[in-house]
């Protein structure tokens, strides 16, 4: 959970107009419910939800060094007009995903994984065509079509979604998955786009060789590469981008890799988690830049989220959050929540929790589907925060989870052990080798503080055994 003064998600609200547009790309007519300057609204809001839940890079040098790549590539792209914005944003996963109207991200996770400029540039032409071809744009319109006259229901209710800290309704909206052949497009595109920029193209077929070594090597990395997830790999996409590389004419010994500049924007970046951001130990939540503990159930899968921190219970029918809502006074936010359309609440009350201003009550709320669902939420002010605290089940299982929701709630604390509030993240370092050297050789050499297939993965090899180059640089993680 990011420190945020606003970290709740608005769904976005959608216009839609029945018509059809040129695709920019293709010049074919298409069917599209949403305007240009629709969908660059509706790209920008769920922007800014992105930016405030997941937090951006705190680094300047390599934000700007991102933009000004991208920049220059979306400008000779088939939409210069757009505004386009690149972001990094702090998180592990190895992912970059496109929001309509030209609002691009890569996570950390996937920079760290890169071995130079040019397997950058693959990467931001693919996400900039999923722009340029209107992919996204595209979805929207077909669902609106289907959902015309039907409703769109949530947990409770959008606002009840929102309110609990677990459903980002624009975010969830927009980060769609796309289909075999927009990605086949795309692909398309980034070569293009990468080539015409003066770039060694072959980075596109190392870019995709290294996702299938981080997705075969999750068991050390501990994180999946979520691009395969928002990105469904078509078949054969490896020979398929030798099938481009045989068609190209130009000498691509001569083309841009820019390694070194590259991986010295890379030195001192975070990797993995980031226990600044919020940490587990066994059921135990710790927030080192908040200061706050809070213990969940034990035996409960926990995750920290960007915009709240779940338990789920083993038979997956009962969940706790914390989230921060804003700064407003407990009774106000428990009263704003009880006010919400069908949350009936009951055994409210006002009293300090472990020392501080909280609010809290039962609750019984209806699902679209007219389901019941019963649960305790509580709101505590600490720190110039009011956090959420809530757990909800069906009803009928209430009584059952009760106990434990109470239990959760008031495990709300200080944190106050000097070693949990001085953690730190890990960190890519970079080291200029003066000799040829297996990675195994290097890995004794500067010991890392994650295996050595780990270090192998982010070298851009196979396997330890495999060579590193004298006079380049190559990372480690300290």
């Amino acid at each position: 959970m990011r420190n945020s003064g606003e970290m709740v998600l608005r769904a976005v609200a959608v216009t839609v107009l029945v018509g059809c547009a040129t695709n920019p790309v293709t010049g074919r007519r298409e069917l599209s419910l949403i305007s240009e300057s629709q969908e660059i609204t509706m790209g920008q809001q769920a922007a800014q939800e992105v930016r405030q839940s997941m937090g951006l890079v705190p680094d300047s040098a390599l934000q700007g060094y991102i933009r000004s790549i991208a920049q220059k590539m979306a400008k000779a792209s088939e939409r210069p007009q757009l505004p386009w914005s690149f972001d990094v944003v702090d998180d592990p996963a190895v992912n970059a995903f496109a929001l309509p109207g030209g609002s691009i991200f890569l996570t950390r996770g996937i920079l760290g994984y890169m071995q130079n400029e040019a397997e950058l540039a693959t990467v931001l032409g693919h996400e900039i065509g999923h722009v340029t071809a209107k992919h996204s744009v595209r979805q929207l319109s077909k669902a609106q079509l289907a959902q015309l006259g039907l409703g769109i229901g949530s947990i409770v209710s959008d606002e009840f979604a929102a309110l609990s800290g677990i459903v980002g309704g624009g975010i969830g909206l927009l980060m769609l998955k796309h289909g075999r052949d927009d990605e086949i497009q795309a692909d398309d595109l980034g070569f293009r786009y990468s080539l015409n920029d003066g770039y060694d193209v072959r980075a596109m077929r190392s870019m995709f060789e290294m996702l299938q070594r981080v997705s075969g090597g999750a068991a050390a990395t501990g994180k999946l590469p979520q691009w395969l997830s928002t990105h469904p790999d078509p078949e054969n996409r490896i020979a398929r981008t030798e099938q481009r590389l045989a068609a190209v004419t130009t000498d691509l010994d001569k083309a841009k890799l820019n390694r070194d500049p590259f991986l010295r924007h890379l030195d001192g970046i975070v990797y993995g988690e980031n226990p600044r951001h919020g940490y587990f130990e066994a059921a135990r939540f710790n927030h080192p830049d908040l200061a706050f503990r809070v213990d969940f159930p034990a035996g409960w899968k926990t995750q920290n989220q960007p915009t709240a921190v779940v338990g789920v219970s083993p038979p997956q029918d009962a969940m706790i959050a914390l989230s921060i809502p804003g700064s407003e006074p407990p009774d106000v936010a428990l009263t704003k929540f009880l006010g919400q359309q069908g949350v009936q609440g009951a055994s409210r009350s006002s009293g300090p929790i472990n020392g501080f201003p909280a609010a809290s009550a039962d609750f019984q709320a209806t699902t679209a589907d007219g389901k019941q669902v019963g649960g305790r939420i509580s709101f505590l002010a600490y720190g110039g925060n009011t956090y959420q605290m809530i757990g909800y089940t069906l009803a009928s299982n209430l009584a059952s989870y009760r106990g434990a929701f109470l239990q959760a709630i008031q495990t709300f604390n200080r944190l106050t052990d000097q070693a949990a509030l001085a953690k730190q993240p890990m960190r890519i370092r970079l080291v200029r080798l003066s000799r040829d050297q297996t990675v195994d050789e290097f890995y004794r050499q500067n010991p890392s503080v994650v295996p050595v297939a780990a270090i192998a993965l982010l070298n851009g090899v196979n396997a330890p055994t495999e060579i590193l180059k004298s006079g380049t640089w190559a990372k480690r993680v300290q």
